[in-house]
């Protein structure tokens, strides 16, 4: 095992930003089961005080100056944390998330029971489902996979895994 030069527990949450929060918090319910475990905003730069070198809240914690935003946690069933973010300010740039080849892009993989099922719901519900994969060979034999988009371009990975897959 390597040693870490810190002291990691777990991953506590992932984060993404959206352009509205609430078609997509109402989406992830419906779909995927989550739990809104709060939301907080709207946050704006310009009400709350600048701290000790004149830099607004936003600019200080998030990196991002003169923003004002809306954030929410959700809880997946299996206590998985994914945390919104939506900015009013400033516009960042595009309005999709960014395809997976590019630095940046990224994607959700979610386990699930039954893969096709699951891609038959997600197609009845807006998403692009991509083709399966599966191997018969390697450390993911006897697994099946599905990438898919949600209505905002948010890339996840269905996944099945089969006896004997790493």
């Amino acid at each position: 095992m390597n040693q870490a030069l810190i002291s990691f527990r777990c991953i506590d949450h992932v984060s993404w930003t959206v352009a509205e929060l609430e078609p997509v918090i109402d989406f992830y319910r419906r779909v995927f089961g989550v739990t809104l475990l709060y939301a907080m905003g709207p946050l704006d730069a310009a009400d709350i005080p600048r701290d000790a070198r004149g830099r607004d809240w936003t600019e200080a914690h998030l990196g991002i100056p003169d923003a004002r935003l809306r954030l929410a946690m959700l809880q997946f069933p299996d206590g998985f944390r994914l945390e919104l973010f939506e900015y009013g300010r400033p516009q960042g740039g595009g309005s999709a998330p960014p395809p997976g080849n590019h630095v940046g892009g990224h994607h959700l993989g979610i386990e699930v029971d039954d893969l096709e099922a699951s891609a038959s719901v997600l197609l009845a519900n807006g998403c692009t489902v991509m083709e399966r994969i599966a191997l018969d060979e390697g450390p993911t034999a006897g697994s099946a996979f599905r990438y898919f988009r949600d209505p905002w371009g948010n890339i996840f990975e269905l996944c099945q895994h089969g006896a004997g897959a790493a």
